[in-house]
């Protein structure tokens, strides 16, 4: 009967260790979550505005693995990313004013979002708009964007 008891407890132990370690991040609360990201767009925003493209990019996943999608076709790296945008917006004129609509935005696990939206470039010459869908992760603290498929 001892024995019994001692191998119950040893199982509730261990079952209770196994399952507190499958928890090990906490999940964020949706609106905290939701609002950095937002906070996030809106320093993206700002720094495209002012025509600072390496502001611009401290929203995105310093890594090989990011991947963005767009009128080139599929890229791959943070790198990559950024020399696409100096290459295709050369000066501030060419970037314009920059504003963000999300359409939606739904947490897709603990630490990762789904976003579709709309951006809006205001130029001295056009207005060229189109959609976005990104997939934001919380990355060491951050909320950065993994992956993005821009249209125009």
């Amino acid at each position: 009967m001892d024995f019994r008891i001692k191998s119950i407890a040893t199982f509730t132990l261990c079952l209770i260790i196994f399952l507190s370690s499958c928890t090990t991040m906490k999940q964020i609360p949706n609106d905290k979550a939701e609002s950095d990201i937002k906070a996030v767009m809106k320093m993206q925003e700002q720094a495209w505005s002012d025509g600072d493209v390496h502001q611009f990019m401290e929203g995105y996943w310093k890594s090989e693995n990011l991947s963005f999608v767009g009128k080139s076709g599929i890229n791959k790296g943070w790198e990559t990313t950024l020399n696409n945008y100096i290459k295709g917006y050369p000066s501030k004129d060419a970037m314009g004013k920059l504003t963000f609509d999300v359409l939606e935005m739904n947490r897709i696990s603990a630490d990762a979002y789904h976003m579709i939206g709309r951006y809006t470039l205001v130029r001295k010459a056009d207005k060229p708009t189109g959609l976005f869908t990104l997939i934001w992760k919380y990355i060491d603290g951050h909320w950065l964007i993994v992956s993005d498929h821009t249209s125009g």
